[in-house]
């Protein structure tokens, strides 16, 4: 009786799950997707770019010793253990799609938990018949659908190059995505509100690529205890397609089921609405007297740090300049594509324009996290008592998107000045090469405002215009896309320095394009009805 008791009791803390499941996914159907074919296009696309690159065993063999004796290049992309293009893939590409399910496994959890109870609605829905645990575990849920079907389209597209290397890479991917999705679970029972519980996951998530990448530089065969201190370092020591260490995958195992008891305890634990860190109470005037002022006070945390890891991304990317070069020197497929991203100017210039440009295509997710913040704020009710003062929307709205363009400015020029300092060379040019990604940036950014302004539910579609830049950005070049689809791309028609000459038309244009996207869209915002 007491087993039929407690079995039924957790029947009825689950109930309503698989509803909450169907719903998120239905609310995520744009979002997820966009984030999913990124993430998969860009692992599959790796092993004919490598293959173009580094054709022959004697050319592979070649790269390998380089990276033995190149610390710099290994703390960015890690150590390599086989001279396959299935080992070299896994090389090149592993972290990063392991760091990029993470982030959207982050964004799934905190979206569907914390999220939903910040916004009153999570009361709403358990005041019916659903348990208590059914919303987190349907985050969670929802999370292991998106890694899975990422895990069985890298498994799926790789099979061709060995299937037990592909079905250890992806899963090694899935069980990086998870282990982030139940620390995210985690963060958003001790946090009051979505915005630290995302912030401070994506900042363990920092932490660990960090210690990766200091552990990495040390060692070149990821022995490391700083890499295996990291779940970034675990993804590359399961070692798909050079003798998998299936064990590895129990280090992700362990680490999910942990984290999500963890979550699960701390969730019985609190009531609805209120977490374990609750937030302080501000002053309401003073510092934060205007609209203005209170953006700034609810964005300054992700403007700091953006602006640390931008400097930090700009002094590791000056530090590897020379030894990039030195590194596809000899390799004519490898200049050609980056001369595709960087120009054809020399190749340490054309290496730095491309690599300039990562960080802009980077600096538009923060430009569309930064704007869809007003999307938040109006759909969460918190924008009403603001406007219901003597606050305009436009004067409401100013506030944010000053912060995010004016942002991007920033974070791009420490971006820059981190380059310099990291590649020991005159800041002047260098600087340029990040501020001339602006007008880009600013398009992007220009395009969330019109969504939201225009179109509210569909808001979201920004981070999949984002994403579609992105993917254009890092797989167009290496897959030799005809000129006229990489120009599809705002990135595509900015001018390549340093090296090359300075263009002002397409600036000049692209600013102009930004400037009227912000201006249509604060018109639409002005003339709807607010959500909520």
């Amino acid at each position: 009786m007491t087993a039929l008791a407690a079995g039924s009791g957790g029947a009825r803390r689950l109930a309503g799950t698989g509803t909450l499941l169907r719903f998120a996914l239905r609310r995520d159907r744009l979002v997820i997707p966009v984030w999913v074919a990124v993430n998969a296009l860009m692992v599959l696309s790796m092993p004919n770019t490598l293959e173009g690159l580094y054709g022959t065993p004697a050319e592979r063999a070649g790269l390998m010793g380089q990276l033995e004796t190149n610390s710099s290049l290994r703390a960015m992309v890690g150590p390599v253990f086989g001279d396959s293009l299935g080992a070299l893939t896994a090389w090149r590409v592993g972290v990063y799609a392991g760091a990029l399910a993470a982030v959207m496994s982050l964004l799934v959890v905190v979206r569907h938990t914390r999220d939903e109870e910040e916004s009153g609605r999570q009361e709403l829905i358990v005041s019916g018949a659903v348990g208590r645990r059914a919303p987190l575990t349907a985050a969670l849920l929802a999370a292991a659908v998106a890694n899975a079907v990422l895990a069985a389209l890298v498994t799926a597209g790789l099979a061709g190059r060995g299937a037990a290397g592909a079905l250890a890479l992806g899963l090694g991917i899935a069980g990086t995505g998870m282990v982030f999705a139940t620390m995210a679970a985690i963060v958003a029972q001790l946090t009051e509100s979505a915005r630290p519980a995302r912030g401070l996951t994506a900042a363990v998530l920092g932490a660990a690529f960090v210690l990766r990448a200091a552990g990495d530089s040390a060692t070149d065969d990821g022995s490391s205890v700083l890499t295996w201190v990291s779940p970034l370092g675990w993804l590359e020591n399961l070692r798909a397609y050079a003798g998998e260490r299936w064990w590895v995958l129990l280090l992700f195992t362990g680490a999910a089921l942990a984290q999500g008891a963890v979550a699960y305890a701390l969730a019985g634990r609190r009531d609805l609405g209120m977490s374990f860190r609750p937030a302080r109470p501000g002053p309401a005037t003073g510092r934060l007297g205007t609209a203005g002022a209170l953006a700034w006070r609810l964005q300054r945390g992700g403007v700091l740090g953006w602006s640390v890891g931008f400097f930090l991304a700009g002094a590791v990317y000056g530090a590897i300049t020379e030894g990039a070069a030195d590194l596809v020197g000899g390799n004519e497929r490898a200049r050609e594509i980056i001369a595709r991203m960087g120009g054809r100017a020399g190749l340490a210039d054309a290496f730095v324009s491309a690599m300039t440009g990562t960080l802009g295509l980077v600096a538009a997710l923060y430009v569309v996290a930064s704007v869809l913040r007003l999307h938040g704020e109006e759909t969460s009710g918190r924008a009403e008592p603001v406007l219901a003062g003597a606050v305009g929307r436009l004067r409401w709205a100013a506030g944010h998107l000053v912060i995010a363009f004016g942002g991007a400015a920033l974070i791009l020029l420490l971006a820059g000045a981190g380059y310099a300092l990291g590649y020991g060379r005159d800041a002047g040019p260098l600087l340029a090469a990040c501020l001339v990604q602006l007008p880009a940036v600013w398009v992007i950014g220009g395009a969330a405002v019109l969504l939201h302004g225009l179109l509210p539910r569909a808001a979201v579609a920004a981070w999949g215009v984002a994403g579609a830049v992105l993917l254009l950005g890092w797989v167009g070049p290496a897959l030799d896309l005809p000129r006229a689809v990489l120009e599809v791309s705002p990135f595509g028609h900015l001018p390549k320095v340093p090296g090359g000459e300075m263009a002002w038309a397409p600036v000049l244009v692209l600013t102009g394009l930004a400037a009227a996207l912000s201006v249509s869209g604060l018109v639409a915002l002005r003339r709807r009805d607010m959500t909520s």
